[in-house]
């Protein structure tokens, strides 16, 4: 296991948001946390440890008038600490290359891939050709229903019927080089974790995934250690005391190792 870090900007501010909340219509969402920092503090912080391999995520949509902005910060973060971090949020084959060109290690993707309802393989092949699949992260953030987790698109609005099972990390799996699955559900809400999904990821194993939601404590941790079989990699969010939370940056770094 490792500690994957995070920035999440929304409307120009680093955040941390209750997952479930976010709306487009008025660029709206339920905050926990808004930092006074802007990106680039993060980056510093996470790139004078050394620790590789975290996400910045664009959670404005492109109509949204604050996206200029929340692109600005993001750019600025990547070149800040270029191939430390990956991109996320509103990425297409047309956009990719602007992230990746300012230092992002890899693209993070969901909604482009995921369109009414189901896996677009023409899509998810053009955006293969455009970036690589070594430079490419599939997002598989899931939502529960009906006692199954299901693929959510558009900042988390939309269901797919694609659900998460072993048969679609395997399809899946060809086209990228990481997963990172957000479990939306407990996402922003410091509740304990998803356990099914954190057992599925961690007896399914085939590429490195980074799990994120709901880790409160260092019992989850240990929780997402056990389930995961100690190769599921983790995000913590609100939890953190960088955004608020109880959980102290250092003492994660020492206990996550």
């Amino acid at each position: 296991m490792k500690f994957r870090p995070c920035i999440d900007i929304h409307n120009g501010a680093v955040k941390q948001i209750v997952g479930g909340s976010l709306m487009d219509a008025q660029d709206a969402a339920q905050e926990n946390f808004v930092s006074k920092q802007d990106a680039a503090f993060y980056v510093a912080l996470y790139r004078g440890r050394g620790i590789e391999g975290g996400h910045v995520i664009l959670l404005n949509a492109e109509s949204s008038p604050y996206y200029e902005e929340t692109k600005k910060q993001a750019l600025a973060a990547l070149r800040a600490y270029p191939g430390g971090l990956q991109a996320g949020g509103g990425i297409t084959p047309e956009n990719a290359g602007e992230f990746l060109d300012a230092g992002a290690s890899h693209v993070i993707v969901t909604s482009y891939v995921f369109q009414d309802g189901k896996i677009q393989d023409d899509k998810l092949c053009k955006l293969v050709e455009a970036v690589g699949k070594n430079r490419l992260v599939l997002d598989l953030s899931v939502r529960r229903r009906d006692g199954h987790y299901y693929i959510v698109t558009d900042r988390w609005q939309k269901y797919t019927s694609v659900e998460l099972t072993e048969q679609t990390l395997n399809a899946l799996a060809e086209s990228c080089d990481e997963f990172l699955i957000h479990a939306v559900d407990v996402e922003g809400k410091a509740s304990g974790i998803e356990e099914p999904v954190a057992a599925l990821l961690g007896s399914w194993g085939r590429r490195p995934v980074t799990y994120a939601g709901g880790v409160h404590s260092f019992d989850d941790l240990d929780r997402l250690r056990e389930l995961g079989q100690d190769r599921v990699d983790v995000t913590i969010g609100s939890a953190l005391d960088l955004f608020g939370g109880s959980m102290p940056f250092e003492e994660v770094l020492r206990y996550v190792g």
